[in-house]
């Protein structure tokens, strides 16, 4: 009596098992389907009306209407970076793009803009510049620096005119 009760319960539990993996298994691929459907666009998970990209893609092609456009030039930096034993110069000059109408309030603030800049420059070491990708990055973090001072929608950009390292 007591062999026929265990083979029972132990066909239970393996018949237990087989709902649990196979609902594991459904699980998964409805994710993936899901996640798939996303981004792909099949199934939008923000209306377009609401979708922040679609906005940001406009006013990027309006940004460069060039009636618009004007450049305000940045006095050259020349920073003294120290790595490795060595003493290296960083010679740094760009210009920001602005909307006429920012034009003069940009050139006002110039002064603030020239110390952060000259403060994150100075902040950085030799191997910070050894990167392929530094420069892009090193932009883009002082585009965000510039933008934080004179104001995000008065400059649109940072345009790296001289990036000289001695």
């Amino acid at each position: 009596m007591t062999e026929t009760a265990t083979e029972m319960s132990d066909a239970s539990a393996k018949s237990g098992k087989m709902p649990i993996i196979l609902g594991i298994i459904l699980a998964i691929g409805g994710a993936a389907g899901g996640f798939f459907a996303v981004q792909k666009g099949i199934i939008p998970l923000i209306p377009s009306s609401q979708n922040p990209a679609a906005e940001h893609e406009v006013s990027r092609s309006e940004m460069h209407n060039t009636a618009d456009i004007s450049f305000v030039e940045i006095e050259p930096i020349m920073i003294s970076l120290n790595g490795n034993g060595q003493v290296q110069h960083l010679r740094f000059r760009a210009h920001l793009e602005v909307g006429k109408a920012d034009e003069s309030d940009v050139a006002l603030l110039l002064p603030r803009v020239v110390d952060v800049l000259n403060g994150y420059l100075r902040a950085l070491e030799l191997d910070d510049l050894r990167d392929p990708m530094a420069l892009t990055k090193l932009r883009g973090q002082m585009l965000r620096r510039v933008q934080i001072v004179v104001g995000k929608d008065r400059v649109r950009d940072l345009l790296i005119m001289e990036f000289v390292l001695n």
